[in-house]
């Protein structure tokens, strides 16, 4: 196919191939508490504990991630860094500005703060723009039924109207959308949205059946719907009015995405570029990847990057998932949201259940 040999020498001529670098920017995931207002029917979480570490505890974490950081500089893996605060929901967190305040004054890394929006207003957001982060990201899944029907009720007006306060406070705001079976052609109407309230950025990534949804395995894409969702997303990329510079994003930098959207390939960056911290301190790979690599109040966290198994196996590049043998996309994609592969499979080495071009094995093998 003609498309297929203009993407493969795009990538030849790529150096390192196909975009892949040594040198990413990584990422630190930081749930700092477990409580939360709002009891999604989707949230990876099982459970809403008060689990709400003090600022003491947090700061022993935080540099826990900035002596990683500082060896994975040495050893030429990471550029730069940036920290994504959430929870549970993050301001339940009676020291989160203060947390913030310490961030603000430090270097060694950019600050995002991943939220319902639902308990930011004006002055909140007055404060943040004071703190400078490089983006509030605000949930939202759909128009107002749906979205209710998912979050609790008023849940779509209360988060929309933290939104418009960061944006008249001058906060960079990014909206993520949550896709699954009954949501996902309901795209377009988030992004209406969001050009209303003004946002940056619209990005959208697909459900993973864990946590609480871990019964909702029958309301995930198909392969088919799959497809048919980054249509309607690259759809909405080319109602981009041109040339305007308020006009947001609408990414699709997520897994298999860049076979739709185009752009830079993409490749699961759970335990190499992206690993998540509970509040308890135990290492995950990804949120949504509910494997425990170890426990930073028991084990350094250097130690345990370097030295878990599992997040070893994540980031082996010769690892190729079962059912992409034969793809084009092997070496740059590695097998798309290996996340669901574990959620459905039990393994996050299967091609990616929403692939409409990988072979999809029948059964899995034991972890």
């Amino acid at each position: 196919m003609r498309e297929t040999r203009i993407f493969a020498d795009a990538c030849r001529k790529q150096k390192p191939p196909c975009g892949i670098s040594r040198k990413k920017k990584f990422i630190f995931q930081w749930h700092i508490t477990e409580n939360c207002n709002l009891a999604c029917k989707h949230c990876y979480q099982d459970h809403h504990l008060e689990n709400t570490p003090a600022l003491a505890t947090l700061l022993a974490m935080l540099r826990q991630f900035y002596d990683l950081l500082t060896d994975l500089k040495n050893k030429g893996l990471a550029r730069q860094a940036h920290i994504n605060l959430t929870g549970g929901e993050p301001f339940l967190n009676s020291d989160f500005m203060n947390l913030l305040e310490i961030l603000h004054t430090r270097s060694q890394a950019s600050f995002a703060i991943l939220t319902n929006g639902t308990l930011i207003d004006a002055d909140t957001a007055c404060h943040l723009q004071k703190l400078q982060p490089a983006y509030v990201q605000v949930s939202i899944e759909g128009g107002r039924e749906t979205h209710d029907q998912i979050r609790g009720e008023g849940g779509l007006r209360k988060a929309a109207e933290g939104i418009r306060h960061l944006v008249a406070a001058g906060v960079p705001v990014s909206i993520s959308f949550t896709a699954h079976r009954g949501n996902y052609k309901d795209f377009p109407d988030v992004v209406k949205l969001g050009r209303k309230l003004g946002v940056s950025r619209i990005w959208a990534d697909r459900l993973i059946p864990c946590g609480s949804a871990s019964s909702w395995t029958g309301d995930l894409l198909t392969p088919r719907e799959t497809l048919a969702f980054f249509e309607i997303m690259k759809g909405s990329r080319r109602k981009k009015i041109p040339f305007r510079k308020d006009e947001q994003d609408i990414a699709m930098h997520r897994a298999l995405q860049f076979m739709v959207g185009g752009g830079e390939p993409y490749h699961c960056s759970a335990g190499d570029t992206l690993i998540t911290i509970l509040p308890n301190g135990d290492v995950l790979p990804c949120r949504r990847m509910p494997v425990i690599a170890g426990n930073l109040f028991n084990q350094p966290l250097q130690e345990i990057y370097f030295e878990s198994v599992f997040l070893r196996s994540l980031r082996d590049r010769s690892h190729v998932s079962r059912g992409c043998e034969k793809c084009f996309h092997m070496a740059f994609c590695r097998g798309g949201l290996r996340c669901l592969s574990y959620a459905v499979k039990g393994n996050p080495f299967y091609a990616d259940p929403g692939c409409w071009i990988a072979d999809h094995p029948e059964t899995a093998p034991a972890t």
